[in-house]
């Protein structure tokens, strides 16, 4: 049977109801800007009349017992939170392989002025000069001149591409740090939000940095996400729990930390607390890192900074060989024979170590024995081996093309997964952020159920005043 206690009691519920929907909606508000947040909404059910026992019971209708909050949801759509983890694990690792490939290019500025191609065909060409004016000077210093560019160019495409191995680890190292702190993160996330459920409290705002968090683990190393009943967060990656529950793993970066030792010793990922340490990422960043780093092998098929490197050692070697070959044929102007114009270090690659063994014109041995000492035949067959299917100029050639080709591969494939990534984003901020129109109207919606559940308590308080009050009164 109700009562007037019970209605006031009723009104104070919905009171109750109200105020905390201005307090939810504020909140929104509030971090309607903020990153990574997702805008809640209470949850609240009617109240079922009281049963009424003993001998004594109403069969007129009863009116239910009000409304009570049940709790406070995040808008999150978990399937929305997955696509996101998992294009940013694909776009992550295309976005260091497009880096990688676009720096590159940037090495070899290919075709152009400042380019190899340009450099041989300039060589090339002085010993054809010479072959017409073999016993001139200016044609001997601007070969020589044209020989040293050469070399320099060489020499400072494979430093450089050393240079990008060399940063591209250190830049690796520091991306598997963060790797580590972040999963201690999530962690501790984990305890944090696990503990306020346990006492009924709110842990959304945990759940938001969660969430932000284990989107970046995604983004490293193609982590996984599996919720569990307790309300924590397994991530995986490579099929084995980097974070599991309140505990976090760690892993660590071995492998050689110079270009040349990376073919006998691979730059890998390992577990560093655990008795197998073997760890495969495919996807991430830290993926993409470790599949650029890779030594060349002997298909061509390895990391594209050694490939590259490589292809500058076979051309140093090639050129080399073919024209000291043809050159020791040749009598320089004293007539000494059997020289070699190029020469590189035993023990250091060839494209690093290339030089000139000739420093001046009485060095070229530009004429054939017994020719006489204006004769160039021999600088006119050295001018000719730039051409062919089996010149450096046609390996050289070979390398440039298919490295344009794989380049632009990689940089489609990081535009179409960046495009992708951010359909992911969107969908997911369209889903959880707050829209300050739609807070605007709950705010109204929240302020008017308020005022009128506060005018039933007052309506109730004035019935009960002159109930208590006034009973008795009545026409005295």
């Amino acid at each position: 049977m109700s009562s007037t206690f019970g209605s006031l009691n009723t009104a104070f519920g919905g009171l109750t109801a109200a105020n905390k929907g201005l307090a939810v909606t504020g909140q929104n508000i509030a971090n309607a800007g903020t990153a990574g947040y997702t805008r809640q909404r209470i949850e609240s059910q009617s109240l079922s009349p009281i049963a009424q026992t003993g001998l004594i019971r109403s069969t007129s209708p009863e009116a239910g017992q009000g409304v009570a909050v049940t709790g406070i949801v995040r808008l999150g759509d978990a399937m929305l939170d997955n696509k996101v983890r998992t294009s940013a694990a694909t776009a992550g690792y295309t976005a260091v392989r497009a880096e990688t490939y676009s720096q590159i290019e940037g090495i070899l500025s290919e075709p152009g002025p400042n380019g190899v191609s340009a450099r041989l065909d300039s060589f090339w060409a002085s010993w054809q000069d010479l072959s017409n004016n073999a016993t001139e000077a200016a044609p001997a210093g601007a070969l020589l001149q044209d020989a040293a560019s050469l070399t320099s160019q060489i020499n400072a495409g494979y430093n450089a591409l050393e240079d990008q191995w060399t940063s591209s680890r250190g830049q690796l190292d520091t991306q598997v740090a963060a790797l580590n702190i972040t999963a201690a993160q999530v962690a501790d996330l984990n305890g944090k939000i696990r503990e306020a459920l346990a006492a009924g409290g709110s842990p959304n705002e945990l759940i938001d940095q969660r969430t932000t968090l284990t989107t970046n683990l995604a983004a490293l190393a193609g982590a996984t996400v599996r919720d569990n009943v307790d309300g924590t967060t397994d991530v995986l990656i490579g099929g084995n729990a980097l974070v599991a529950g309140s505990d976090a793993h760690s892993v660590r970066l071995t492998g050689s930390t110079t270009m040349t030792g990376a073919s006998a010793d691979p730059v890998r990922i390992e577990w560093a607390d655990r008795v197998h340490p073997g760890l495969s990422l495919s996807s991430g960043e830290i993926a993409g890192a470790i599949s650029s780093l890779a030594g060349a092998d002997a298909n061509g098929t390895g990391g594209p900074i050694a490939e590259a490197a490589e292809s500058f050692n076979a051309l140093a070697v090639q050129l080399a060989t073919m024209v000291n070959t043809v050159h020791r044929g040749g009598v320089t102007p004293d007539g000494r024979t059997g020289l070699d114009f190029f020469a590189t270090t035993p023990g250091q690659p060839a494209a690093r170590s290339l030089s000139l063994v000739a420093t001046s014109g009485a060095d070229l041995a530009s004429g054939a024995a017994g020719k006489g000492g204006h004769d160039g035949s021999i600088a006119a067959l050295i001018s000719q081996v730039g051409t062919g299917t089996a010149s450096p100029d046609a390996s050289w050639s070979k390398f440039v093309t298919r490295t344009g080709v794989d380049s632009r591969s990689a940089l489609q494939n990081g535009i179409l997964a960046e495009n992708l990534a951010n359909a992911a984003s969107d969908a997911q901020v369209s889903g959880a952020s707050v829209s300050l129109d739609d807070e605007s109207m709950n705010l109204l919606a929240y302020q008017r159920a308020y005022q009128a559940n506060a005018r039933v308590m007052t309506a109730l308080d004035d019935m009960l005043d002159t109930l208590i009050s006034r009973t008795g009164l009545v026409g005295r």
